[in-house]
C-alpha cells in the first residue's frame, strides 16, 4: 500500500514535470473487458475495474485462460494485477500469474528515487520516468519502456502505427480503431477506438496459433 509519504514523493515528482497532462481514459462505466478469441473460440476473458479512492485512482485486472483438448486441460492462465496511479504517474503495481503451474510474479512501488521495480524475471531497479506497465488499457503508456506484468522485466519494443481500420467487437459489430504494432521485445498488435478506450488485441503463442481480444 501506498503511504502519504510515497504520495507526497509522487505528486512532487509530477508537478516537476511541468506541463499538464490529459486525464487517463478511464471509461464512463469504470470497467472494461474482452473475451480472447483463438481459432473462433472463446477461451477466457480479460477485465479491468476501476475505482477512486481519495486522489488515487486503482485499477484490478483479472485475466483467466482456459484451453482443453477434449476434456483434458491444455492451457491453464490466470492473472491477477493491481495498479495504483496518482494523476497520470504509474506509483504501484503488484501482479501474480499462474502459467500452466509455473508461478510468476513481480511489484513495483514509488520511491524518492522512481519507481522500484522486482520480479521473479529481473533483478530490482530503478524503472525510466517514460516506462509504463503492460496493461495496454491506456494508450498514451505504450510509447516508451514497458514493464512486464508477468516478472517485472523492462523491455523496449519498436511500436509502428498503421493506418485507421474496423475491428470487430464481441457484439458483433465493429468500431473505427487506430492500429499499432509492437516489435522487437514485444511482438504484437493493439487497437484503440476514437476515444481512446483500448479496442483490442492480437499476438501469437508458443504454438503458432492467434489470440485475439474482443472487447464485450
Amino acid at each position: 500500500m501506498l503511504t502519504r509519504r510515497d504520495l507526497l514523493v509522487a505528486c512532487a515528482a509530477t508537478a516537476a514535470a511541468g506541463n499538464a497532462r490529459a486525464a487517463l481514459p478511464v471509461p464512463p462505466s469504470d470497467s472494461l473487458a474482452f473475451r480472447l478469441m483463438r481459432y473462433g473460440s472463446a477461451i477466457g476473458t480479460h477485465a479491468l475495474a476501476f475505482h477512486r479512492e481519495g486522489d488515487t485512482l486503482q485499477v484490478e485486472i483479472v485475466v483467466d485462460v482456459l484451453v482443453k483438448f477434449g476434456p483434458i486441460p491444455f492451457v491453464r492462465y490466470t492473472h491477477r494485477n493491481h495498479e495504483s496511479w496518482l494523476g497520470d504517474r504509474l506509483v504501484g503495481l503488484s501482479a501474480r500469474t499462474d502459467r500452466n503451474g509455473t508461478a510468476l510474479q513481480m511489484a513495483a512501488s514509488w520511491t524518492d528515487r522512481g519507481l522500484r521495480v522486482e520480479g521473479s524475471g529481473t533483478q530490482p531497479y530503478i524503472a525510466p520516468n517514460n516506462a509504463f506497465a503492460t496493461t495496454y488499457w491506456r494508450q498514451a503508456s505504450i510509447f516508451g519502456p514497458l514493464i512486464g506484468t508477468q516478472d517485472g522485466m523492462l523491455v523496449h519494443p519498436l511500436i509502428s502505427q498503421q493506418q485507421a481500420e474496423p475491428i470487430r467487437l464481441a457484439s458483433g459489430q465493429e468500431t473505427s480503431a487506430k492500429h499499432y504494432v509492437l516489435s522487437g521485445d514485444l511482438k504484437l498488435e493493439l487497437w484503440y477506438d476514437a476515444s481512446d478506450t483500448w479496442a483490442g488485441m492480437r499476438f501469437a503463442v508458443a504454438d503458432g496459433s492467434e489470440i485475439s481480444y474482443e472487447r464485450l
